[in-house]
């Protein structure tokens, strides 16, 4: 989903690093990290970003961003690990605020979509909640993996149901 509130040629740097979860593409803007997405096709993966941040120039390659995108994949593995990132997470009002309650869901611990719909005082939007998951931009940070349906059961993640149930499992353990 391409996002409104990119500027014409804003610089945003981009880097790979490889994961048990596959290749992660990790990016900065001047104002903080604002995209994380796993695949195996670098070129997708950049194509995404690209879709995502349509005015923007991107570009490839900085030590700090790799060695950054390596904290927080040693991070996503040990969850004793200190992270401290500056996000940039862009979206709507409603995009945020869900993304907001995400970060608040405490690691080992899951949310139904209801939950988290009545939690922003939304309580019908529980669909809704669910598409802001869908398209949450800063995946893994932004803990979109630790919403369930109400029954407890695992479902639709962006990047797989296996890798959110591995996600779980790491963060219960």
């Amino acid at each position: 989903m391409p996002l409104k509130n990119t500027t014409l040629g804003e610089k945003i740097q981009f880097d790979f690093e490889s994961s048990r979860f596959g290749l992660i593409l990790g990016a900065q803007s001047s104002e903080g990290f604002c995209a994380l997405f796993l695949g195996d096709d670098p070129l997708k993966l950049k194509a995404e970003l690209q879709n995502r941040f349509p005015k923007a120039q991107l570009i490839e390659g900085c030590a700090s961003l790799k060695s950054l995108i390596g904290k927080i994949i040693k991070w996503v593995e040990d969850p004793c690990l200190p992270l401290n990132v500056k996000l940039d997470a862009r979206g709507t009002f409603f995009q945020k605020t869900v993304w907001k309650a995400l970060l608040e869901i405490p690691r080992g611990s899951t949310c139904s979509y209801h939950e988290i719909a009545k939690k922003i005082g939304k309580p019908k939007a529980f669909r809704a909640v669910g598409r802001a998951c869908a398209t949450n931009p800063i995946s893994l940070i932004i803990p979109c993996h630790r919403v369930v349906k109400s029954s407890g059961a695992l479902s639709g993640y962006a990047w797989g149901v296996s890798i959110k149930k591995t996600l779980l499992e790491i963060e219960s353990a």
